[in-house]
């Protein structure tokens, strides 16, 4: 069976071996953040409706889900936000009716949590992971360039009552932007929100691989272990701190060797790779990010994007 909304299963730092549930078309999104490894946002909404028909989703779960893998996780995801579906919560149901030894996660930004068919929508899942990466105004705005719609005040609200109405797992991605939401007085009113939020696990992120805008850089370490001093009131874990990729069960050495392999021919970006593996570009960005982490690729930002090509001391070799 050819799945299409299925990809993976994809070795993850925070969720071990997840397979990927895409919900939404590329790339379909509430917000437009300059750090998403997507890419920038196509479409700006939200509007939500049944972006891809749900029956074919949980057709493809179903054929899939009945051959028994080893999973730690099906995370809903993908290639814009998933909670803009309207048959969220009918795919969670089906999988937790019909396979419930699997575990179910949403990685979500958070934004829709003020819609309480949304709350509703997520209430069977084992794990919802929203992102909340400001509270002051102007840094929600330079960091998510979210709709008009979308205030930090609602989306922190909105995470708040689903905090209050969810039995499940509820860990907070808090995302860093050096030079914007890395100061003093943001990283309190964080932790401030996060005293409110009660999460379970807070987790401090970073970029991870080429983001949509070329200006974001990866915060420094020491900040990283700084903010999440600052944050006292759950449990933090900084995610360049888990176990890397190659500890994770699904993660393919040959695969990785193969991406190698095509760069050294030629430079190639996310999207060349994607097509060329014939793998989804969240899978394919693991691997580029476990190559990049080994000092085996390097990457450079073109008019056409950011290419990635063989780590050396000297000038790049393009051949064709």
């Amino acid at each position: 069976m050819t799945y299409h909304h299925l990809f993976g299963p994809v070795p993850s730092r925070r969720l071990g071996v997840s397979l990927g549930v895409d919900l939404i078309p590329f790339k379909t999104c509430s917000y437009n953040c300059v750090y998403c490894e997507c890419g920038p946002t196509t479409r700006l909404t939200v509007e939500r409706k049944e972006y891809v028909p749900t029956d074919e989703v949980i057709r493809e779960l179903r054929a899939y889900l009945a051959t028994s893998p080893a999973l730690d996780y099906l995370t809903l995801a993908g290639s814009g936000e998933p909670t803009l579906h309207t048959g969220i919560g009918e795919v969670i149901g089906m999988i937790k009716d019909e396979f419930p030894e699997y575990r179910v996660a949403v990685l979500t930004n958070g934004s829709l949590l003020s819609d309480p068919e949304v709350r509703r929508a997520l209430l069977r899942a084992d794990l919802v992971v929203p992102t909340l990466t400001a509270v002051s105004d102007e840094a929600f705005r330079e960091i998510h360039r979210a709709h008009p719609s979308i205030t930090p005040a609602a989306v922190i609200d909105g995470i708040v009552r689903f905090g209050e109405e969810y039995a499940g797992a509820l860990w907070l991605e808090v995302f860093i932007v050096p030079g914007v939401n890395d100061g003093d007085e943001e990283v309190a009113a964080i932790a401030r929100a996060v005293e409110r939020i009660r999460p379970d696990k807070v987790q401090v992120n970073t970029l991870d691989r080429p983001g949509a805008a070329v200006w974001v850089r990866p915060a420094e370490k020491t900040r990283l272990r700084e903010i999440a001093s600052a944050i006292t009131t759950a449990p933090v874990e900084i995610i360049d701190d888990l176990p890397s990729r190659e500890t994770v069960g699904s993660f393919h050495l040959e695969t990785s060797e193969f991406i190698l392999s095509m760069v050294r021919r030629r430079p190639c970006t996310l999207d060349d790779l994607a097509r060329i593996t014939g793998l989804h570009r969240n899978e394919v960005g693991k691997y580029i990010q476990y190559l990049l982490e080994e000092e085996l690729i390097e990457e450079k930002a073109e008019e056409r994007g950011t290419f990635f090509r063989p780590r050396q001391s000297g000038p790049a070799s393009e051949s064709d």
